[in-house]
């Protein structure tokens, strides 16, 4: 009886302390949302599967802006076009802030760019956008590593010889050489086992954020700590990670000449060296470990998935395929692409636009986080709430694409056949958290996926129709299936 009284005044106290702290000190109302209950708050109404596709479901009754409790954490969901540009874009100060999401907080110690907010936040993303831009993040010389890494991406695919292989390892160790080269100033053979084990972890780092279990370390972390269970695995494949990216830190320490940077890190030891009698500088050792983490993992495996997706749906749909071919074929023929061909392959720049569309690669958006009580569109949003602008409410709503849940490439063409742009494409967010490597992605996701069709047409053995473009995992990220594809050379 006395442990019965117990839990209920622990329930009772649980639900007041709620009632207290769900208005701030604003007479602006919350967001709406359904009623959440003690400990578990709304958990039992999302799709442990897909939560995005509840929050969705929830916007139905209660606006765009809403306001739900993901165990005793609030959260304030951002739904459609019109409120997310209007919170990241027009409030864009307001919704700079970082959620301290604790999958990432533990893998990063809580350092580095990703994770960070105020000064720190702001010293890390202006020098790294414009180091990563220094080397050619966007321009001329990183497109010539781009084009030559496509090279070696072709050449492997040629070794396979038209037989079924899995394509995830060779466009992980392309995608992933374009962006060593820019952070450690070199490229890894395709068969150097230590390489392709940082690849298998960090695509499994990737796969867990988007299991159910991922989702709910980050919702009971320290319960999760004293569990059994994968996540350990994958926190020591991270420390591995860590490991590497320390010993190319000490080689680059080692041989660093200053007026000659080499790449990211050269540029970011030449800065600690600088300011390191400045008491407020945040260019120290543990931010430069955890930002090179934040690049390698971000850079590897988003662009890498997305361009294994891009070549499954050109085996779902063989006739795009065939088109794209032949608009490569009239345009560019034989020689390698450039980014300059882009403007005179509308259609194919319509499907891989398209694809990213489909794709939804990160739908719930990396969690952005109230630093101080903000009002928005009569709302008070407290200090300290979670907020989750809904990249997949963009991607998928019904009044900007014609045929939201369905591929089609007319969505980036006019009548005319020409390429447009749609506003509503944001795959890599908008506003001041935007993806640093944004350019850096789309110049990839062009070269690479244009270099292969140049080179091979893509085919399944059970046909386009055993291709399924559902995701295998769909929560932080939607991780697209694997398949064996046949890739035969074109003549």
């Amino acid at each position: 009886m006395e442990l019965v009284f117990l839990l209920g005044a622990i329930v009772l106290l649980l639900a007041l302390y709620t009632l207290k702290t769900s208005r701030g000190n604003s007479t602006a109302p919350l967001p709406p949302g359904p009623a959440p209950l003690p400990l578990v708050g709304n958990l039992h109404q999302l799709d442990k599967k897909a939560p995005f596709k509840s929050f969705l479901e929830l916007s139905e009754r209660y606006g765009p802006v809403l306001t739900v409790h993901l165990g005793w954490r609030r959260a304030a969901v951002i739904i459609g076009l019109d409120a997310v540009k209007e919170a990241l874009v027009d409030q864009g100060d307001d919704f700079a802030g970082r959620g301290p999401v604790p999958f990432l907080l533990r893998a990063t110690r809580g350092y580095g760019l990703a994770i960070s907010n105020g000064e720190r936040w702001r010293q890390l993303r202006r020098f790294t956008l414009m180091t990563l831009r220094d080397f050619g993040m966007g321009r001329k010389g990183m497109e010539e590593w781009i084009q030559e890494e496509s090279q070696h991406l072709v050449a492997r695919f040629s070794t396979t010889k038209a037989t079924p292989f899995d394509p995830s390892y060779f466009l992980s160790c392309s995608v992933s050489n374009v962006i060593c080269c820019l952070v450690f100033g070199q490229r890894f053979a395709y068969d150097d086992a230590h390489f392709l084990n940082l690849l298998r972890i960090i695509s499994e780092t990737i796969r867990f954020g988007s299991s159910p279990r991922g989702q709910l370390y980050n919702i009971i972390p320290r319960v999760m700590e004293w569990l059994p269970g994968h996540h350990h695995k994958m926190f020591a494949g991270i420390e591995e990670l860590r490991a590497f990216i320390i010993k190319k830190i000490d080689e680059h320490r080692n041989t660093l000449s200053p007026g000659c940077p080499r790449d990211y890190i050269d540029c970011f030891l030449t800065r600690l060296d600088q300011e390191k009698d400045i008491p407020t500088t945040e260019f120290h050792y543990n931010n430069l470990v955890s930002t090179v983490l934040n690049l390698y993992l971000a850079g590897t495996e988003t662009t890498s998935s997305t361009i294994r997706f891009a070549l499954s749906v050109l085996i779902k749909y063989p006739k795009v395929q065939e088109s794209i071919q032949q608009e490569i074929e009239a345009v560019i023929g034989r020689r390698c692409p450039t980014m300059d061909d882009r403007k005179s392959l509308p259609f194919t720049d319509a499907v891989l636009h398209e694809v990213q569309r489909l794709m939804d690669i990160v739908p719930m958006n990396v969690p952005h986080y109230a630093l101080q009580d903000i009002t928005f569109r009569g709302y008070l949003i407290p200090k300290d709430t979670i907020i989750i602008p809904l990249l997949h409410s963009v991607l998928k709503e019904e009044k900007q694409w014609a045929t939201p849940w369905t591929f089609n490439p007319q969505h980036f063409l006019d009548h005319n056949g020409n390429f447009k742009k749609n506003p509503a494409f944001l795959p890599f967010s908008a506003g001041k958290r935007a993806c640093v490597g944004e350019s850096l992605a789309r110049m990839e996701i062009f070269l690479f996926v244009v270099s292969l069709l140049q080179n091979f047409t893509f085919s399944h053995a059970g046909g386009p129709d055993s291709v399924d473009l559902s995701p295998e995992y769909s929560s932080f990220a939607n991780v697209p299936r694997r398949y064996n594809i046949i890739a035969a050379p074109r003549s």
